[in-house]
């Protein structure tokens, strides 16, 4: 039986015991289990706010097509066995942070049941956007997170009081993943002049700072950002945008270009939020160019492909992972690209234990330990 026919047989499977496990793996004791919300002193929370490559499964309670899901096999075949919603084979980024932070891997915000807010939440979207204009319906755009997120910290301050909420959501770390949405819904990469470019990415920016101001005003001091990756190098986009070339090992170099404008701008204006905002702390973790050396270096980083999707349809398999008719690797682990546009999951745990505690190449001022030992 090959891998493809496998894949079919297994699927069936996969579902049956889905609705088991999400129950089993995922669900978090409430915190007023057993009636004690004191929260400790060297407690910290993490929240999370962003589009796929953060998003553990919140799409999958939207009212979205399945083109916007990963509630399919072969998502999520390496670890959990089952799909989650994650844009993956097994864990993203988060999960293996909240591994380091010894807290359980994040459950959707918004899966129904239970939820020990005191550890944080994830409130990422599949398809989240920061600009109105591209928060198309269906995705949680970054503005319904933030407000998904005041909802968190009112019912922090109903659960433990005011006084050690307030404390909590200082001592709490937020992390985000957005822009690259944005820049790929907007066709200025392909007609756009350089002034139109750069007015996109400053409404961007200015998005992105506003919604920070308004976590900072909750109480929110210290923030990891991950800037947007090498969108231009995604197996999709140089599906399409390449023309299938079989022979190209090229990246579409408007929309790096677009991303690094982006990287740029954010840096920039985190650095000006520094100075205006007293007690704000942050870090920015550089995805862009440490998934970059992993697409055009694979081999050094224990990978066998850097351009080419491990599951999909097309000449880079860059679109349709688990929709028939369509391809899937024998192993994800030699591949940097899952899907069309989501890292695997080996991909995933080398970047995070960069962003854990790695040295200002990957993550500076700090790394991600640095920040949440802070005071």
């Amino acid at each position: 039986m090959n891998r493809l026919t496998t894949v079919v047989a297994m699927s069936n499977v996969s579902f049956l015991i889905y609705v088991l496990m999400m129950f089993f793996f995922f669900t978090v004791p409430s915190a007023s289990s057993k009636g004690d919300h004191r929260v400790p002193s060297k407690h910290v929370a993490l929240f999370v706010f962003g589009d796929s490559v953060f998003d553990p499964g919140n799409n999958n309670f939207r009212n979205i097509s399945n083109d916007s899901k990963a509630n399919f096999w072969p998502y999520g075949e390496t670890f959990f066995k089952f799909p989650t919603g994650r844009y993956t084979d097994g864990r993203i980024l988060p999960d293996f942070l909240s591994m380091y932070l010894r807290i359980p891997l994040w459950k959707p915000y918004l899966a129904p049941g239970k939820h020990n807010l005191l550890h944080g939440a994830n409130f990422a979207s599949g398809g989240a956007a920061v600009l109105p204009e591209y928060s198309v319906e269906g995705p949680v755009s970054f503005s319904e997170q933030l407000s998904y997120f005041e909802d968190v910290a009112g019912l922090l301050k109903k659960q433990i009081g005011d006084e050690e909420a307030k404390e909590m959501l200082k001592r709490a770390v937020y992390l985000s993943s957005l822009g690259g949405i944005d820049i790929l819904f907007s066709d200025v990469y392909i007609n756009g002049t350089q002034v139109q470019r750069q007015e996109l990415i400053n409404m961007v920016i200015g998005n992105i700072t506003q919604g920070i101001k308004k976590i900072y005003a909750i109480g929110g001091r210290k923030f990891a950002f991950q800037n947007v990756g090498p969108i231009g190098c995604m197996p999709v986009v140089r599906q399409i945008l390449l023309l299938e070339s079989v022979s190209s090992d090229e990246c579409y170099e408007d929309l790096l270009n677009l991303a690094t404008l982006h990287n740029d701008a954010l840096a920039k204006a985190i650095k000006e939020l520094e100075t205006q905002l007293p007690g704000f702390k942050y870090l920015i973790y550089d995805y862009y160019n440490l998934l970059l050396d992993r697409i055009k270096n694979p081999s050094e980083y224990g990978f066998k492909e850097g351009l080419i999707g491990c599951c999909g349809n097309g000449t880079f398999r860059g679109y349709s992972c688990g929709v028939e008719p369509y391809e899937l690797c024998s192993e994800p682990s030699e591949y940097v690209w899952f899907d069309g546009g989501h890292p695997t999951e080996h991909a995933y745990a080398q970047l995070a234990k960069l962003v854990w505690k790695g040295g200002q190449k990957a993550t500076k001022p700090f790394n991600m330990k640095q920040l949440f030992e802070l005071d």
